[in-house]
Formats: structure tokens, C-alpha cells, sequence
């Protein structure tokens, strides 16, 4: 009796560990459901707008509101687009006859709208910030995964302020950005000093690899980092990348068109994504225009059409711009803020934080455009159809650009997930 009471639960038991297993092993499979999405883009050009866009005023428009009476609403008059019934704020008119071209992510939602740097590092990592790991940014993971498109171009170019929340985390300074702060200049560290000839600087490199060959070999993985920094930084210099950053080279009335050192910025963003630059991003740090930059709070709100029409301006020309090039299928634009802004006006006439809507832009990359996709309500503060996660935006993203989008990456031992699990957009591919 008691062997036969043995045998019946060690087969209980075996039955047991086998049904779990494969429904654990189900777990962790990626799902079947869904194939794999991927698209054809080379590039990246993702476009920063800091301090948070207002999405009623600009890609997700509603009705007409008024500071005054404190009526929620729109704080401009929308227009028609090239999409039929997808409508732009008035302040949009270059982008609204391209907008076939473009898909404005109605739906991006989160839930850190009280801290401004929080919400930047979310939109530039995906995750919430964390003790104990450094999570890299979009642009490295796509620097990571990628690389650069050609020989001599480095990865990842952030023409803007560099910060912890753009850089590579624990993937290493192999997946950091080369940066600028204005196009006047190409950086300054790759930039030879006066007086060093191009026969110096060979006898200077020569002796640095001498140098380098005494020593032996290293198993510091910051050593070696630093190792492919300095060859890297040594290709970079030369003539055939940083004349790139001459932007005389351009005919003037394209500059004008571009508009100022925003577009400019835009532009030089162009002339990297054929120069082999895969991931490039375009902060948009020009406060002065409004004193508050995308952050309309009070008396910040009154000057906001003035940072709309700039983004427009530049931003439609680069499309048009990229497209003259047959550079626009390979090149995805991506327009990205920390959080979007309620239909309600402040006791100064601005508005507020709101994580719960907002928009993000698609442009270009070679996806199925439609104009707009997901829905908000009647004062873009709840959504309605098809909402988007941060890491689903960011699926979307790695998708079109050829990174799998279901991979982990590794802090030490640390399985991490490109995504958080997003899932990208499929209506768009």
C-alpha cells in the first residue's frame, strides 16, 4: 500500500513539474500571435521639444477655449490637413499639406507629470528612473544594436546640452553620443588645435600606437571603452566627417527655408543621416522666444505660437527636404516631449502638466502614414481608442528601424528588455 501510494505521488508530482514547466515556458516564449514587425529605416532624426508640448495646441486641436472666461479648449482655430478629417492647429500650415507623411501619436500616455526631469528621462528611456540600474536611452540602444550606417560616422550625434537621460547607461560609453550645442561649429573635442599639421598629427597617432602595443592587454571593460573612444574620436577628426557640420555648403535659400538655429539644427541633421549618423537627436532649446520654452505656464502661453510655427517651419522642410533626397523612406522622424498639457487654463491664462494624453509624431521611416492615429476626447484629456504606452511608442520606433523590439539586453547578469515589453504600433507597418 505504501509503495503504491509513493509511486502515485511521485507521479503527481513528475505530471506536475511538466504541466508547470510548459506553461512557464509558454510564458517566457515571445508571443506566436504576433509576428515579428520590421521595417526598413535606416535612420533616426528624433526632434526634443523640452518642457512639455501641449497636444490641444497643436496635433490633437478640440474646440476653441477661452483663458478668460476659463472655458477649456484649444487656444488656436485648427485647420484641415492633407489627411481628410485630421486637423492641425492654425500654427501648423507647412506641416498640414504633408501630414500624408506623417502619423501624430494621439494616444502616448504616463504617469509622471510633477517633476520635469522624471518625465524626461521616461520619454528618453522608456522606464522609470531607478536606484540601482542606469537604463540607457533610445538613441543608445538603437547606437547599441545598430551602429553606424557607414564607416568613419559615429552612431549617435545629440546636437543640444548632453545629459545622463540621452546617454548609453550601462551599455557603455561604446553606445554614447558625439554632441554639439550650435551649428556655427562642428564639436569642439574633434576640432586639431592651431598649429598641429596634418604630418604632426600622423606622428602623434604613431606614437600613441606605440604607446598602446608596450602595454599588455586589458580585461577592464572601461579601459577598453576608453581604448575605442580614442580611435573613434581619431576617425571623427578627419576632414571627410567634420565637413559635415559646414552648412555653407548648402544653397542659401534651403537654409532660409529651414529657418533659424533650430532648422539649422534640422538641417544638420540631414547632412549626418548621409553622412552615416544612425541616431541623431535635435533638442529644441529655445526658450527666449517665449521665456518659457514648450513650458506654458502663465504668461508663457502667450508666445507659444512662435514655438509652433518654428517647429513647423523647420520640420516641414526637413520632410521635404529628406524626400528630395530619397532619403525619407530610409529616415524616421520622431517628435517627442516629456508630457502633453490639459484643455484647462491657469490662473495666469497658461496651462499645466498632463500625462494622462498627449502627442507624439512619426514621420517618414518608410511606415504606412494615416495622419493621426489613436483618439482622445472631446478635450484631448482622456483617451478614447487605441491607447500607447511609452515602451509601445518605443517598440514602434525600434520596429521601423530594424531592432528587435522582444530582445533583453544585459546589466551584468540583469536581464533587461529593450522595450519594458512594449508592443509596436502595427497599424503602422
Amino acid at each position: 500500500m505504501k509503495t503504491e501510494l509513493h509511486r502515485l505521488t511521485f507521479m503527481n508530482r513528475r505530471q506536475f513539474l511538466a504541466s508547470s514547466g510548459t506553461a512557464l515556458g509558454a510564458g517566457l516564449l515571445p508571443a506566436s500571435a504576433a509576428p515579428m514587425l520590421k521595417g526598413k529605416a535606416e535612420h533616426v532624426i528624433s526632434i526634443w521639444l523640452g518642457g512639455g508640448m501641449g497636444q490641444i495646441d497643436t496635433f490633437d486641436p478640440k474646440r476653441r477655449g477661452d483663458p478668460a472666461k476659463k472655458l477649456a479648449g484649444s487656444y488656436y482655430d485648427s485647420i484641415e490637413t492633407a489627411v481628410p478629417g485630421v486637423r492641425l492647429c492654425e500654427h501648423l500650415k507647412n506641416l498640414a499639406p504633408v501630414m500624408d507623411r506623417v502619423t501624430a501619436v494621439r494616444t502616448v500616455n504616463h504617469d509622471v507629470i510633477d517633476e520635469h526631469a522624471a518625465a524626461t528621462n521616461r520619454m528618453h528611456t522608456g522606464r522609470s528612473i531607478s536606484g540601482t540600474v542606469t537604463y540607457p536611452s533610445l538613441g543608445s540602444i538603437i547606437a547599441h544594436e545598430r551602429g553606424a550606417a557607414a564607416d568613419g560616422a559615429p552612431p549617435y550625434v545629440l546636437i543640444g546640452y548632453p545629459n545622463v537621460t540621452r546617454g548609453p547607461g550601462f551599455l557603455g560609453a561604446k553606445a554614447g553620443y558625439l554632441y554639439l550645442t550650435d551649428t556655427g561649429h562642428g564639436p569642439a573635442g574633434l576640432s586639431r588645435p592651431e598649429g598641429i599639421t596634418a604630418g604632426r598629427q600622423t606622428r602623434r597617432e604613431a606614437f600613441l600606437r606605440d604607446l598602446q602595443q608596450e602595454q599588455p592587454a586589458t580585461a577592464d571593460a572601461r579601459l577598453r571603452d576608453y581604448d575605442a573612444a580614442i580611435a573613434q574620436s581619431l576617425k571623427l577628426s578627419s576632414p571627410e566627417f567634420t565637413r559635415s557640420f559646414n552648412l555653407g555648403e548648402e544653397k542659401g535659400d534651403l537654409r532660409t527655408r529651414y529657418g533659424g538655429e533650430f532648422g539649422q539644427r534640422c538641417l544638420l541633421a540631414r547632412r549626418l543621416v548621409e553622412r552615416g549618423v544612425r541616431f541623431i537627436e535635435v533638442s529644441h532649446n529655445l526658450n527666449f522666444l517665449n521665456g518659457a520654452g514648450w513650458d506654458v505656464h502663465n504668461i508663457g502661453i502667450l508666445k507659444q505660437h512662435e514655438l509652433i510655427r518654428e517647429l513647423d517651419t523647420a520640420v516641414a522642410t526637413l520632410i521635404t527636404d529628406l524626400e528630395s533626397h530619397r532619403l525619407l523612406d530610409k529616415t524616421l522622424i520622431v517628435i517627442t516631449t516629456e508630457f502633453g498639457r490639459p484643455p484647462e487654463f491657469d490662473s495666469g491664462g497658461g496651462r499645466g502638466h498632463q500625462g494622462s494624453a498627449f502627442s507624439c509624431v512619426l514621420a517618414g521611416g518608410g511606415l504606412k502614414h494615416c495622419g493621426a492615429y489613436g483618439e482622445t476626447n472631446e478635450q484631448a484629456k482622456k483617451i478614447v481608442a487605441n491607447p500607447v504606452s511609452v515602451p509601445d511608442f518605443f517598440a514602434t520606433i525600434h520596429a521601423a528601424v530594424g531592432v528587435d523590439y522582444t530582445k533583453y539586453l544585459y546589466d551584468g547578469d540583469r536581464p533587461v528588455p529593450v522595450t519594458d515589453n512594449g508592443k509596436p504600433i502595427a497599424a503602422l507597418f
